[in-house]
């Protein structure tokens, strides 16, 4: 199959290149093919280029063919450009390493074990994650970053990227009025000493002159609806330099002969017509739906660049066809279960949120009373269901309501046998943004313990930062553990981890796209999770176009991809498998999530192997 030819795409933001150059937004719109795909064209030009991925579950090395570290390295094929991942569990490590160093030589052995027990929360993880990101941008003279004349951050979706850049005004505030000698995060001069590097990082994002933010958004209302609050809550961080990329730009080839193709450009076509007031004022970039996956030198360069991809980019292989049950079944299966927590995880952008208010509509139609809540700070779970339903109980674990709770609860219980000097310094260091991630793993918690009697259905925020909740269950899980070691309770102790591990209680389905990226990070998701011991339990693969019957070469192109993804999954991937279709309306509201899981024709059984 030949593809369809590539155009060039001139983009804008290569015209006059600031320093630093963010690419947000929501996950699956295309942010590490752009920041790949330029990064590779400003060191084509002759600049010196460090490409950084700031996403727990960056799949940089799979798109590169180089292994993903720490330390810039040298991209084979491209010369001039070096990429770097900030591995969070590497930089935790180093940072532990930093303060410990910092101790008096007297210490005992007691005291430096206090400490690194200190340090070894989900918080002191995410700080020594920003401070590496925070070294990059104050570019000091020994600094990494300041060896190249660009840096190119591919960021984690939107929600997680917007907590990442408001840190350097969170922490330059706390520190600020802050001197003390401890914090949630143990000695506090280990952050205190980096006060200058985080006063630094804030002055260049702010800086126009230095950093632009490309807000990244397929021509689709929802990714663009984030785009727009993404843009208004970075303006109001100072980070007002901001361009928008639209990325997956569709027309189809032969116009009023396939009605796939032209379902699919005129939604296309209204989203551009719609877009939100904040978007619509920015310098714009478009970039054509292409016809094969980003993966590899001459894809990503094809991505931009025009021509061609060697066939060996988009070439099918005869894939054997993929029995794979439609959404319905999966929510009969999931009822006769009578009860327990249906965790939906998968990479940004793949459809979680559908799939797990489908999923708990469904439950509701078979007769079970639910409660369909969200970990994503993005939280669309409201907006996807558009109306309500009986027997179905909609919430949110909300960050900042959480955060509150979790202080007030504290100031009420440690604080009330404190003097007014000592509430103060405790009210002070529970204003660390750290605070957050402890509350929202309470949050969790309470969650998981609530699918003991009832069936709960949790839309997770993507791969990268739900293992890190995973993390922090994890380390709540060993401190109980060896808290109650020996004692006569310690048969009773059910932790939430050890409910997740329970297959007769939890049930995770991994959502994902027919494509290379989505499938390897499901890939990826499942064994993290089987490193945690738990099970996944279904697959799903979401907006499959193999069962529309399209003509148009372009889709065709991309349905070769397609099925040679259906062949990895078939070939032992997943315990079960479920597909939803590419839908032409997007299935918004409880009727249309309802038609979803609604009992299957005789005609549906096996989507994918038209």
């Amino acid at each position: 199959m030949t593809a369809p030819h590539a155009s060039t795409v001139s983009l804008g933001l290569l015209a006059q290149p600031t320093r630093f150059l963010f690419f947000t937004g929501k996950g699956g719109v295309g942010k590490t093919s752009l920041s790949t795909a330029t990064a590779i064209a400003l060191a084509d030009a002759g600049r010196q280029v460090l490409l950084v991925s700031t996403d727990a579950a960056s799949n940089l090395d799979e798109m590169l063919g180089v292994p993903l570290s720490n330390q810039p390295v040298a991209v084979p094929g491209v010369p001039g450009l070096h990429m770097l991942n900030i591995d969070p569990d590497t930089a935790a490590e180093a940072y532990r390493q930093r303060v410990l160093a910092q101790l008096e030589a007297t210490a005992t052995s007691d005291e430096r074990a206090t400490v690194r027990e200190q340090l070894s929360g989900a918080c002191t993880t995410e700080i020594a994650a920003f401070d590496e990101f925070a070294a990059l941008l104050a570019s000091e003279g020994d600094a990494v970053g300041h060896r190249f004349d660009h840096v190119v951050f591919d960021t984690a979706p939107t929600g997680h990227t917007l907590r990442l850049l408001s840190l350097p005004k969170a922490w330059t505030g706390f520190l600020a009025g802050n001197d003390r000698g401890a914090s949630c995060l143990g000695p506090h001069s280990g952050l205190k000493m980096q006060e200058a590097r985080f006063n630094a990082a804030l002055a260049a994002l702010s800086d126009p002159a230095l950093t632009t933010v490309v807000l990244v958004t397929r021509p689709d209302p929802r990714p663009m609806q984030e785009a727009a609050r993404t843009a208004l809550e970075l303006r109001a961080l100072g980070l007002a330099h901001q361009r928008l990329a639209i990325n997956g730009v569709f027309h189809a080839s032969q116009p009023g002969q396939d009605a796939v193709a032209d379902a699919i450009e005129a939604l296309g076509c209204q989203a551009l017509d719609q877009m939100p007031d904040a978007l619509a004022q920015l310098p714009r970039d478009e970039v054509p739906l292409r016809a094969f996956d980003t993966v590899g030198l001459p894809a990503l360069r094809a991505l931009l660049g025009g021509g061609d991809v060697p066939s060996s980019a988009h070439s099918a292989t005869a894939a054997a066809p993929l029995q794979a049950e439609p959404l319905a079944a999966l929510a009969d299966a999931l009822a006769a279960k009578g009860h327990g927590l249906i965790m939906v995880m998968g990479k940004g952008g793949v459809g979680k949120t559908t799939i797990a208010a489908a999923l708990a509509v469904g439950l509701v139609q078979r007769g079970h009373s639910v409660h369909l809540t969200t970990t994503d700070p993005a939280a669309h779970v409201q907006s996807q269901l558009d109306g309500s339903l009986p027997g179905l109980k909609v919430g949110r674990i909300d960050p900042h309501a959480e955060t509150q709770a979790y202080i007030d609860k504290i100031m009420a219980t440690r604080g009330k046998a404190l003097d007014d000097a000592g509430r103060a310094l405790l009210l002070e260091d529970l204003q660390s943004p750290c605070t957050e991630e402890v509350a929202v793993f309470h949050a969790f918690s309470r969650v998981v313990n609530e699918a003991r009697s009832a069936f709960v259905v949790l839309d997770t925020a993507p791969t990268g930062h739900s293992l890190l909740l995973m993390d922090a269950t994890g380390a709540y899980h060993r401190q109980m553990t060896q808290q109650y070691e020996g004692s006569a309770n310690a048969k009773h102790i059910i932790t939430p981890l050890m409910r997740l591990q329970d297959a007769d209680m939890t049930h995770v389905v991994i959502v994902t796209l027919p494509e290379v990226t989505p499938v390897s990070q499901a890939a990826a998701l499942q064994d993290d999770l089987r490193r945690a011991r738990i099970e996944p339990w279904a697959w799903v693969i979401n907006k499959s176009v193999a069962a529309t019957g399209t003509s148009d070469p372009l889709l065709q192109a991309r349905l070769a991809g397609e099925q040679q993804q259906a062949a990895r999954i078939a070939s032992g991937l997943a315990q079960r498998t479920y597909v939803l279709p590419w839908l032409a309306t997007p299935p918004v509201g409880v009727e249309a999530l309802e038609q979803l899981v609604a009992a299957p024709s005789a005609a549906s059984g096996d989507l994918l192997s038209h």
